[in-house]
């Protein structure tokens, strides 16, 4: 009994006070991460004559949403590129991980043949860019995809990050004694893949799924290469350039007192803050529903070998 409490003290590295000082840390790190958004939104919540009088402030003399009012006067356009982006972060994710996963797990397998050479094409492609005029010359000319929904989606079809981690996990999660177990019963190398595979790897399917819905929800810079048609545009250029030809205004407001008067009266502030509201939010209510997934997809894919 006594060699039973000696281990189990040995065990434990950290006492209730380590404990508490470190729940109390990271209390303070996960607020100090959530703070920001909702300062902003807080602000976008604020009248325009309350920030111009007392600052920026997290309890405001003057709530307002004339920034919401402002956007909203530009409903239709909003709503158009919010189904843009919804839709090129559906399928552009859903192709991205098809496209990962089946390139990862043919590189993990010990019995590829040519797993060096994919795996140190992906490594290439990831540590040496080829640059945006070779791209935007395949995208338009090549692939003739310019002003099409599939321009913002194939430019990040596949990444090489993403193969990485997903190697990893394969390697790490996926015993090769079950694979070899179901060849002998007879199933095919796509029937292992979609039963057998897959249904062990989901943390870090949801893993590379969160950073491609990130990196497609986030995207602007190839719609602003590609998309010249309104109604294609998503959500993140759209805002872009509301913002933009709201810095424009600025600048040339001196021009006439028409135009002074035209952009006094529009909430600079609370609108600029409501168009990070609008960008930020979808994606944030979306992390929970991965969040389980998101830590052990990561620390087990993680680490190239």
């Amino acid at each position: 009994m006594k060699k039973k409490n000696i281990n189990k003290a040995r065990v434990r590295t950290f006492g209730r006070k380590s404990d508490f000082v470190a729940n109390i840390f990271m209390l303070i790190l996960a607020f100090s991460c959530i703070f920001p958004l909702i300062f902003i939104i807080v602000i976008s919540l604020t009248s325009e004559h309350s920030i111009a009088a007392n600052g920026y402030s997290l309890f405001p003399k003057e709530w307002s949403i004339q920034g919401y009012q402002y956007l909203s006067s530009m409903k239709g356009q909003i709503f158009q590129s919010l189904l843009v982006s919804i839709a090129t972060t559906v399928f552009g994710t859903f192709i991205n991980v098809s496209i990962t996963a089946t390139f990862a797990y043919a590189i993990s397998r010990p019995n590829f043949s040519y797993k060096r050479l994919f795996t140190l094409l992906a490594l290439f492609s990831m540590l040496f860019s080829p640059g945006m005029v070779p791209t935007y010359i395949v995208v338009t000319t090549m692939l003739n995809l310019k002003d099409t929904l599939w321009a913002l989606i194939l430019p990040m079809a596949l990444q090489p990050f993403n193969i990485i981690v997903m190697r990893t996990f394969f390697k790490k999660s996926v015993s090769e004694s079950i694979i070899e177990s179901a060849r002998i019963d007879g199933a095919s190398e796509f029937r292992v893949f979609m039963q057998i595979v897959l249904p062990l790897a989901i943390p870090g399917i949801a893993t590379i799924s969160l950073f491609a819905a990130l990196s497609y929800w986030n995207e602007w810079f190839n719609a602003l290469l590609y998309i010249q048609s309104d109604s294609l545009v998503p959500l993140q250029y759209l805002l872009m350039k509301i913002q933009s030809n709201m810095d424009y205004m600025a600048q040339n407001a001196t021009l006439s007192g028409t135009l002074a008067s035209s952009f006094e009266s529009i909430p600079k502030e609370a609108t600029r803050m409501a168009i990070v509201v609008i960008a930020t939010l979808p994606i944030a209510f979306i992390y929970p529903f991965f969040q389980k997934y998101f830590v052990k997809g990561l620390t087990i894919g993680g680490v190239k070998e």
